[in-house]
């Protein structure tokens, strides 16, 4: 049976790290999957509400398809400058994309932001957004370990009507071979199942990391309708933005369909999903460090099916690492 990686984040996958930095006052933040040389990447999207950069370089028919880094981040449009942060300091430090000799380096740095507007916090920035200076804190922190729950971009996150957060999760294959995700868990959906304290994602729970909590006995028919616990929801405020990784050494093109596989797990966790007013979407990222025995399409399907259930775990273990803030109570405060 597969297993958790050691860290059970995403950087269990050899040449990864995350960074993350916050503001409290504003209740928002940055967070950067940093890898360690530049990586094969590609882009999913299935949300009617997308905030992107950068995105269109990650498509296979395209020139360039590898990262430096990738940024997700709070704040709604504003919060696409954190990318400019990270990449100011990504080319301080010689990395990015060679052009020739006698020009800078251009460091690729895609990024996606969730609408955290309207949670309580002080958004009289003035002129000068938080973002850019929060994504150069970010990067400049990134390693190994981090944290889940109000961290990095997860602060101000919602989860239909439950605080969200920030999540990670990741899996270990017989070969050595990583699976990893990173959600920054704001859908408009909901995390549970209908009248439950249960995750949607609980068949795939591992070790009791979002609360180990499964249906007891029988379990009512679930009503079509949507969500009791998502109604009051605000319509407009909400996507999940997210990364899964492997250190297989993979094309871009079966990358890309390892991203349109691993979106599976946001309909594995949360119900409704990729609504019109998420802006759903998961990068996919590859640093190839290790070589599979058999890089076919059965490998590929293999590795999408476990980055869309790690995907799932990340974003019910980012609602259930959630700390509750000013008015949005967590799910552990509103199920003790």
């Amino acid at each position: 049976m597969l297993r958790p990686g050691p860290r059970n984040l995403i950087t269990d996958v050899a040449g990864l790290r995350v960074g993350q930095a916050e503001d409290h006052a504003i209740r928002t933040g940055v967070t950067v999957l940093l890898a360690d040389a530049s990586a094969n990447a590609a882009v999913d999207i299935r949300g009617g509400a997308p905030g992107t950069r950068e995105t269109d370089a990650l498509d296979p028919v395209n020139v360039v398809g590898q990262v430096d880094a990738i940024v997700l981040s709070g704040g709604s449009a504003f919060g696409l400058e954190a990318a400019s942060g990270v990449a100011a300091f990504l080319r301080a430090n010689g990395r990015g994309y060679e052009l020739g000799p006698g020009v800078p380096r251009v460091p690729i740095v895609p990024a996606a932001i969730l609408f955290d507007l309207v949670n309580g916090g002080n958004k009289e920035w003035g002129e000068e957004p938080p973002y850019r200076a929060l994504g150069r804190k970010a990067v400049e922190a990134a390693s190994a370990d981090f944290r889940l729950g109000n961290a990095g971009a997860g602060l101000g996150a919602t989860a239909g009507i439950y605080k969200g957060g920030l999540g990670s999760a990741s899996i270990t294959l017989e070969d050595g071979v990583t699976v990893g995700a990173i959600a920054a868990a704001n859908p408009l959906g909901s995390p549970l199942i209908p009248g439950t304290n249960i995750f949607w994602a609980w068949p795939l729970e591992q070790d009791g990391e979002f609360g180990g909590r499964a249906p007891q006995g029988p379990v009512a028919p679930v009503d079509l309708d949507l969500p009791s616990d998502m109604r009051g929801a605000r319509a407009r405020a909400h996507t999940t933005i997210a990364i899964v990784a492997t250190d297989a050494d993979i094309s871009r093109i079966d990358l890309k369909r390892i991203a349109i596989m691993a979106a599976d797990g946001f309909a594995r966790a949360l119900r409704p999903v990729h609504t019109p007013f998420d802006g759903d979407i998961v990068f996919a990222v590859a640093t190839g460090r290790k070589k599979l025995a058999d890089p076919g399409p059965r490998a590929i399907m293999r590795l999408g099916s476990l980055a869309a259930d790690c995907l799932a775990r990340a974003i019910a273990r980012g609602v259930y690492e959630a700390q509750s803030l000013g008015n949005l109570k967590s799910y552990r405060d509103t199920f003790p």
